[in-house]
């Protein structure tokens, strides 16, 4: 294998890496994204069992007040009862007071349906309320790991860096422009093998004197198909597969 071949594997190597270490970091903002999304949630759930609490207890407190009203009503037809001398508007005031009456009986059986479903309520927002706390802790706790965890890529992509450059500097500037021309537009993975005589990037037979050319370790040959730099190690059977 060519010298400048070996020295490419090891640059690539080092590619490789740091473009784990980029897509990690790179992965870390939606992986925050998404805890601080659970923690919404839970919080939203919380607030929505608080606001349906006070929307029945508004809804008592109403009932409450019609009820005191309609006692005000009765009080109030009692008394005109008192002062008529007329069977009629009696008679007609006792069956106001008689409606007002019905009317506070299901006022006050609405009033405890409405607590019974406070108490289920207050529940929920006491197990609503526990789960959020125990959420937000959960995610403050995920979210310091992640802080940690940047920090520990951003050191390890500072070093990896800085040895590329050490490591790109032993490659000739017109193969390593070639080299990187190709990482850019081809990927991770541009010094590939042509193990079964087929290019190890985009797996399509070589021409014989590809192979051949590149078993002979003269010239850096690339794939006449993707443009990948190819190489050839002893190991490596360029027999094609047999179909």
């Amino acid at each position: 294998m060519l010298d400048v071949i070996k020295r490419l594997l090891i640059l690539q190597k080092r590619d490789q890496k740091i473009i784990q270490v980029k897509a990690e970091l790179d992965n870390l903002g939606p992986q925050r994204q998404l805890l601080r999304a659970k923690t919404a949630r839970a919080q939203s759930d919380l607030e929505a069992a608080r606001s349906k609490f006070q929307q029945l207890e508004t809804e008592r407190k109403n009932a409450e007040l019609e009820v005191d009203g309609k006692k005000q009503f009765i009080a109030k037809y009692s008394l005109q009862q008192f002062q008529t001398k007329k069977n009629e508007e009696y008679r007609a005031l006792a069956h106001e007071i008689e409606l007002c009456q019905n009317a506070i009986s299901k006022l006050e059986d609405r009033q405890l349906e409405l607590m019974e479903q406070q108490d289920v309520v207050q529940k929920e927002v006491a197990q609503t309320a526990r789960t959020a706390a125990g959420m937000k802790k959960e995610v403050e706790t995920q979210l310091a790991h992640l802080d940690e965890r940047e920090t520990e890529l951003q050191k390890m992509l500072g070093d990896l860096n800085t040895g590329r450059e050490q490591l790109a500097e032993v490659v000739e500037n017109s193969t390593r422009t070639r080299y990187e021309r190709l990482l850019k537009h081809k990927g991770e993975k541009v010094i590939v093998g042509i193990d079964h005589g087929v290019c190890g990037g985009c797996h399509m037979t070589l021409p014989p004197q590809v192979l051949v050319t590149c078993q002979g370790d003269q010239e850096i040959m690339s794939c006449p198909n993707c443009g990948r730099i190819l190489y050839y190690s002893p190991e490596m059977d360029l027999a094609p597969n047999s179909q």
